[in-house]
């Protein structure tokens, strides 16, 4: 009961920020919710510092307390908002489209990696920075860098450096992606694929397909390109199995002895219960039932988002934001052209 009273505030403040940003995301979706979560967090950090710092009816606001509150919003409600997703996979269409798109996402995800460690020590950027964007920018923006987050245990600022660059591309994708598309003779099947190993994010993968679909007159690439996107989002599993594995082997040589260390401390059991519900929805077709799971879950992470929002110095992000942006820049690049030169040598463009 003690616990609830330390976390109810700040649930309930990220709660209440968390609706104008749900709505207004739905009004701009290549915007999105979370990004403008953690805008909204921000902003009320930096222009209401007092609200955050001081007593408000009661004493439930002060400082030290508040502090555990959104700190508990940004962590757990982000991983109970990934275990909630998973009602939004059908595992029976991901293995249908995985087998013709697998090679296509190991060789994005290899070449992102490969891109972000590279880059990221060329830069000096901390190891986790690079990891969130490298996670990001190859798998599926915003929802991979909110399940790999607490595995590495990156802090907020990191994340939110992270989301804000992948929600740069984001944009930038939605706009030149089916230009490019056109210029390149892309077919519908060819740029579907494209779309969905190299674009971030799920709403920027189906805004991309549905503008292509307006040009061409048909909608095979914007259906190709989900069920590549959702076949993309399951490789959040294994990544953050293997970064959990990472994370326990260092964490155990920083132990001075290792009777103090468990690896069920660092192990993601979010992401195995993540599994649990998308078996769930495939095996059972739950229909209305997983949608609104669904929802809630998005809605939790634009809570967590918020929350992150919160935790974070506007000014010190500004001032630090251009190696991000740059190692944005050459992971995006790196599983582009990685997408499009595994098609061409398959034989899909």
């Amino acid at each position: 009961m003690i616990k609830m009273k330390k976390i109810l505030p700040g649930i309930m403040l990220c709660f209440l920020l968390g609706m104008p940003s749900w709505f207004l995301g739905n009004m701009f979706p290549i915007v999105g919710s979370p990004v403008i979560g953690i805008i909204i967090g921000m902003l009320v950090t930096m222009f209401f510092p007092k609200v955050l710092s001081t007593n408000l009816l009661t004493n439930v606001f002060a400082e030290a307390v508040f502090e555990d509150c959104v700190k508990y919003t940004s962590k757990k409600i982000l991983q109970y908002s990934i275990i909630l997703l998973g009602f939004s996979m059908n595992l029976f269409h991901v293995l249908k489209v995985g087998t013709e798109s697998l090679s296509i996402i190991v060789c994005t995800l290899t070449a992102s990696f490969i891109t972000a460690y590279f880059v990221g020590k060329m830069l000096g950027l901390d190891n986790k920075m690079t990891t969130l964007i490298g996670v990001g920018t190859s798998i599926c923006g915003g929802s991979a860098i909110a399940a790999t987050a607490p595995v590495i245990k990156a802090k907020d600022a990191e994340v939110a450096h992270a989301i804000s660059t992948i929600f740069l591309f984001n944009i930038i994708a939605v706009f030149i992606f089916p230009a490019l598309g056109a210029a390149f003779k892309m077919s519908d099947i060819g740029f579907g694929m494209w779309a969905g190993t190299a674009i971030n994010d799920t709403s920027s993968v189906v805004a991309a397909g549905a503008a292509w679909s307006n040009m061409v007159g048909n909608d095979k690439a914007l259906a190709y390109a989900t069920i590549v996107k959702l076949t993309r989002t399951l490789m959040i599993v294994p990544i953050t199995l293997v970064l959990a594995v990472f994370t326990a082997r260092n964490a155990k040589k920083e132990q001075d002895t290792a009777k103090s260390f468990s690896i069920t401390s660092v192990f993601p059991w979010f992401v195995l219960w993540f599994l649990v519900t998308a078996l769930l929805n495939t095996f059972l077709e739950l229909g209305t039932v997983s949608d609104i799971f669904v929802v809630l879950g998005k809605f939790m992470i634009v809570m967590a988002m918020v929350a992150i929002g919160l935790n974070t110095d506007l000014k010190k992000l500004i001032r630090n934001g251009f190696k991000p942006i740059f190692l944005g820049v050459c992971c995006w690049g790196a599983v582009a052209i990685a997408s499009l030169l595994v098609q061409r040598i398959i034989g899909i463009w």
